[in-house]
This record gives C-alpha cells, sequence and structure tokens, in this order.
C-alpha cells in the first residue's frame, strides 16, 4: 500500500498537484451552448455516461429551443426522445417540471443559487455545483460524482460515504482555487486508471500515496470490501 502524507490538507494538495499534470487539459465533457442545456445535460447524466448523454442531447437539443419547448411537450413524448438514457421516463418529468419552474418563477432563465437550483426537480446539490460553476462561474461547493466519491475513500481524503459529507470534507482540505478542477481530475482518473472494479494501480501517478494501493493493502477504502 501507499503511505499518504502525514495531514489531509498535504494528501489533498499533492494530490491535486499530480493530477493536474497528468491530466493538462481536465475539463467538462459533457456538451451544451447555454444554461438551460448545461441543466438538462447534467439532469441526464445522473447515472448514465457523459458520452450517452452527449449522443442523446446533439438531436435533443435541435428538437427543444428553450424553457416552453421542454415544458409545453408531452411527456410521453419527451420521454421518448431519451430512450436509450437510463431513467428516461423520470429524467423527461424533471425536466419538463424543472423548465415549467423556470418559466414561471425565473423569468425562463436558469437560476444562480443553490437554494433556488435545488427546488428545481431532479436537481440535488450536485446538479447544482456544476450549474453554478460552470453555467454561472459561482463555485461555492466541491461537485462529488461517482469518481470523487471513490477516488476521496481510497486516497484517504475522507472516510464519509454520503456525497453530501464527502464535499465537506473535501471543501476543509483542497484548496479553494481547485474546487472546481478537482472533480474534472479525478473523473479523468477515475476513467482512465483508478476505475471502480479493477483499478491500474501499476500505472497510477498517485499509487505510492495511496492506502488503497492493492499491492500490498488487502481492502479497497472505497467500498470497505478486500479486494
Amino acid at each position: 500500500m501507499g503511505t499518504p502524507l502525514e495531514s489531509r490538507e498535504a494528501q489533498a494538495e499533492e494530490v491535486v498537484d499530480r493530477l493536474e499534470e497528468a491530466y493538462p487539459d481536465s475539463t467538462i465533457s459533457l456538451r451544451y451552448s447555454n444554461r438551460l442545456e448545461l441543466l438538462i445535460a447534467v439532469i441526464l447524466s445522473a447515472q448514465c455516461t457523459d458520452e450517452r448523454v452527449n449522443t442523446e442531447t446533439e438531436h435533443l437539443f435541435e428538437k427543444y429551443d428553450g424553457a416552453e419547448d421542454y415544458a409545453n411537450a408531452p411527456e410521453e413524448e419527451l420521454a421518448e426522445d431519451l430512450n436509450s438514457i437510463t431513467y428516461y421516463n423520470s429524467k423527461a418529468g424533471y425536466i419538463k417540471s424543472s423548465c415549467q419552474t423556470i418559466l414561471e418563477e425565473h423569468d425562463g432563465e436558469v437560476p444562480d443559487t443553490m437554494d433556488e437550483l435545488t427546488e428545481l426537480s431532479g436537481v440535488g446539490r450536485k446538479t447544482a455545483n456544476v450549474v453554478l460553476q460552470h453555467g454561472h462561474d459561482v463555485v461555492e461547493g466541491i461537485v462529488v460524482d461517482t469518481h470523487v466519491q471513490r477516488l476521496s475513500r481510497r486516497l484517504g481524503l475522507t472516510e464519509e460515504q454520503r456525497p453530501e459529507a464527502i464535499e465537506q470534507d473535501l471543501m476543509e482540505i483542497v484548496p479553494e482555487g481547485y474546487w472546481q478542477q478537482f472533480t474534472h481530475l479525478c473523473i479523468d482518473h477515475g476513467r482512465a486508471t483508478c476505475t471502480a472494479r479493477n483499478p491500474d494501480c501499476s500505472d497510477c501517478v498517485l499509487a505510492d500515496i495511496c492506502p488503497s494501493e492493492k499491492g500490498d493493502s488487502e481492502i479497497d477504502l472505497a467500498s470497505g470490501e478486500p479486494w
């Protein structure tokens, strides 16, 4: 197993430094051209790959132009337009309801506060953070998706399991200027090397500081299960 640095703050900074060097062009992979498209793409990305979402939204964003189109669309038709996405029926309902709220309460504009965003259907703190960061240039938290959740636990940055609690731990140790980039770096590394089922520890730039490194460690700290 690797040996983490003495403090979680030092560990977090070293993780950021190394991953930044490994993934210098790391950024959001969802494709969108405005705030509403970003919101919809992030809603669709729950338990679905960004690649699949980008394929689906390519035609979706051509068919629907603005919140009014989504709000007025028959929910069954909208669901059919999303039928290759996981939980497409539920997500169609979230999108339609959210766009109705955006029209009725926000003059057709995607809101720019955490409280207002999380009042929209299907929008939790993770989705709201993405929209704030990439739609409004407002960074007030860290997006905790499955990659961030997995890597943060494996690297000994948190012992929490719930995304909200993990976010609070990370905000205390990740330098604030890297709150946005930390997520993208974890996503890139999680896809390329630190995968959920069979991480490639032998080719990992963090192996020597990772307490889950499976050369010697018997436990995957992300799951608490043996390797």
